[in-house]
């Protein structure tokens, strides 16, 4: 049987993202950390961790805290003690989220803020932002309880639900506009990317037959990429629920009207539900239904 403190500290490792921290957050040494993972290792017989800056799980290190998830959960449903951060059933379950940028910039606060007086101090939010693209290898690495994700298609042990599409539109600022034209090639023209797994621009030029982008602005930070498009650094695809009335007002000029790109996005949850995040989830369905565009054909895999 798995001794799970020496899970504790392998979760702790790889969400502090080092020994070090790792030993703050659970008020031990790092060489206490450090005995904990290698008697985890020297149990299973195998590594759980590549000691790398920062240290990364091995497949077996996956399974481990994909498995601790769900017994995290299980025993928060049972109205049990959660042991991996021996905190009371009263006090706040620590939810940590794998989300997109924009979805946080727009809808996710608001579902975030579940209105049954019940739940109130019950939920304590660590947020990990990242592009809907990968936020799902946060899940598959046991490192989140849920994520935000562009797919479809549940990891082991999970459960998924449809949340809808955020409709995305090519903005660029009247300054910007007057600069190039609005026939120019938009492939030589300065774009922004929120980092390098966003590819929405990509697919933006591959619509309308440009190449791929050669001028690439990298800002990680939605409203710093809104207003950077505002200042006429580049166009870019913003989300139709940011820009607001932003094209209304002139602050903001549509490059190809009639033309958006729906990025759907899907809940995904460990299928050990605990009844908080039950709640969680059906108040997020609830705000995404009404905030997001929704559609018959956005089904599950």
């Amino acid at each position: 049987m798995i001794d799970y403190p020496l899970l504790q500290a392998l979760a702790a490792v790889i969400t502090e993202k080092g020994f070090e921290k790792a030993s703050k957050k659970l008020f031990i040494t790092q060489s206490a950390v450090s005995r904990r993972i290698r008697q985890l290792e020297s149990t299973l017989g195998e590594p759980v961790l590549v000691r790398s800056h920062p240290p990364k799980l091995t497949l077996t290190g996956q399974r481990l805290l994909n498995h601790l998830q769900q017994v995290m959960q299980l025993e928060v449903s049972l109205g049990l003690a959660n042991f991996a951060e021996d905190l009371a059933y009263d006090k706040p379950l620590t939810v940590r989220l794998a989300t997109n940028a924009d979805s946080l910039a727009t809808w996710l606060p608001e579902a975030l803020a579940v209105p049954d007086s019940a739940m109130a101090g019950k939920l304590k939010f660590e947020l990990v932002v990242e592009d809907q693209s990968v936020t799902l290898n946060r899940m598959k690495a046991g490192e989140v309880m849920i994520c935000i994700s562009s797919h479809p298609e549940p990891v082991n042990g999970g459960l998924v639900d449809v949340l809808g599409a955020l409709p995305y539109k090519a903005v660029a600022s009247p300054a910007f506009v007057e600069r190039y034209g609005v026939d120019a090639d938009l492939s030589v023209l300065p774009c922004l990317v929120f980092d390098e797994n966003d590819s929405l621009q990509h697919q933006f030029l591959e619509d309308f037959k440009y190449d791929e982008p050669k001028y690439i602005h990298s800002c990680p930070s939605s409203e710093g990429f809104k207003q950077m498009i505002v200042a006429g650094l580049g166009y870019g695809l913003l989300p139709e629920l940011q820009i607001g009335n932003s094209l209304d007002n002139g602050e903001l000029v549509d490059l190809k009207p009639n033309y958006v790109i729906n990025t759907v996005l899907f809940w995904h949850y460990w299928n050990t539900e605990s009844p908080q995040l039950k709640a969680l989830r059906k108040h997020v369905l609830s705000v995404s239904k009404h905030r997001l565009k929704q559609s018959t054909s956005f089904d599950k895999a």
